[in-house]
């Protein structure tokens, strides 16, 4: 019989690793919390529509890499749903603002997301299938500030302060401004143009893109069409004056707060709805695809998928790419974080004994594992040293004393220690 194994493109996340993933959702959540933002849970599949008005069916993502497929008809009158799992998690949260009628409110909604995200992509390290997210939009209507400049600044500057916590060090913050819809439309003009002699020699999808949607071009990773890439007008030639202020507006904020950056002419990510400021948060330990996280503004979003002007800024982050760079770095080469100590019964009629004392210590607040009475005491010290910093061994005479036997693995150090001590010992080691 054939072995059964994860699916292609997906993976088990496994201890000691996971209490990593623990670690970084955890501090995500304090840091949002921080700046007043609440916790969203959209459905992980959505109506196909909604990616395709959203996203841009010219995209990669809605024109290669999305897992669809039609849900049966309730009823013969009733014409099949198509269905989507989520590829991205902006658009999801803007239909859930418009459907909750959020706006309604007159107050910015300030909101993140943790889940997992799906793609038919190659496989490859750091990049799966099913991948998993940490993201955050902020989004309300212009009367409640939601178009200005110092919301873009105010979430790099959260950005920045989460990678610090995070202790990811040697990250760069990269900006551009993709200006707004009319600058857009200029520009892909004047790149359709500057294409038309070169494009030939380009890539196949760069050939595509050159005639549907000129502005991917810059996203191509194909290495041979980059010096081409690079001899392309920039947008920045492109903004009117509304969106060259707007950008500088942000930098002077970035500069106020201390945040480095820099200008990337060429960072206008793989969405349609992006407008003005964009951004990814790159780091060298990740290699060619270096991008950490990224995001930008998208003041038509709302719109776009009928609902009320809603201007918006927000960013996704890739859990397993912030998991790669803190491996990457030495001190968090070892991940494994033992209990606190290990109980070991000298013989099963001890278990039960064995079972109390444990439930004592755990609710004490401490990590504890539990032995056996059928192991032999040799047996019952390598799964000690192996899972926690100490042994807690209780035989007839401890439990008739109230004396534990305690081992400390680092020290070699044996102790007896009183059981009302016990938890207070075990919490507090004596130093190496």
């Amino acid at each position: 019989m054939t072995t059964l194994k994860a699916v292609r493109g997906t993976r088990d996340l496994l201890p000691p690793e996971t209490a990593l993933w623990n670690r970084i959702e955890t501090t995500a959540r304090a840091v949002f919390a921080r700046y007043n933002f609440g916790e969203i849970r959209t459905p992980i599949f959505e109506d196909t529509s909604l990616f395709a008005r959203g996203v841009g069916e010219e995209t990669d993502i809605v024109s290669k890499e999305m897992f669809t497929w039609e849900d049966r008809a309730r009823a013969q009158s009733e014409k099949p749903q198509m269905l989507t799992l989520r590829p991205e998690n902006t658009a999801g949260v803007v239909r859930a603002y418009i459907e909750h009628k959020l706006g309604e409110t007159g107050q910015l909604q300030k909101l993140f997301y943790i889940g997992p995200q799906f793609r038919r992509e190659r496989p490859q390290k750091g990049r799966y299938r099913q991948f998993f997210q940490i993201g955050a939009e902020v989004i309300g209507p212009p009367s409640a500030g939601s178009e200005s400049p110092l919301r873009d600044a105010e979430v790099l500057e959260m950005l920045a302060s989460l990678l610090d916590e995070l202790g990811i060090t040697g990250w760069t913050l990269e900006l551009n401004s993709v200006g707004s819809p009319a600058d857009r439309a200029r520009y892909n003009d004047t790149l359709r143009a500057a294409l038309e002699p070169v494009k030939a020699k380009m890539c196949v999808d760069c050939q595509r893109r050159a005639e549907t949607n000129p502005l991917r071009v810059l996203d191509c990773k194909v290495p041979a069409d980059q010096p081409i890439i690079a001899t392309l007008p920039v947008i920045a030639d492109s903004l009117d004056d509304d969106s060259k202020t707007h950008f500088a507006a942000v930098t002077a904020a970035l500069d106020a707060a201390g945040v480095p950056y820099t200008r990337n002419h060429r960072l206008v990510r793989g969405l349609d709805y992006y407008t003005r400021t964009t951004f990814e948060f790159t780091h060298g330990g990740l290699g060619a695809q270096n991008a950490l996280l990224g995001g930008g503004r998208y003041d038509g979003l709302s719109e776009a998928i009928g609902g009320p002007k809603a201007p918006g800024i927000g960013f996704a982050m890739g859990e397993d790419r912030l998991v790669l760079t803190l491996l990457a770095q030495e001190s968090n080469q070892n991940l494994t974080v033992k209990a606190d100590a290990f109980i070991a019964p000298l013989g099963e009629s001890l278990n039960a004994p064995a079972l109390a004392l444990a439930r004592e210590l755990r609710r004490a607040g401490l990590t504890i594992e539990l032995g056996d009475g059928s192991f032999r005491l040799k047996k019952s010290f390598e799964a000690a040293d192996k899972t926690a910093r100490a042994i807690v061994i209780l035989g007839e005479d401890e439990l008739k004393s109230g004396i534990l036997t305690v081992k400390t693995f680092a020290t070699g150090v044996q102790t007896k220690v009183p059981r009302a001590e016990l938890a207070s010992s075990l919490a507090n080691p004596a130093p190496e």
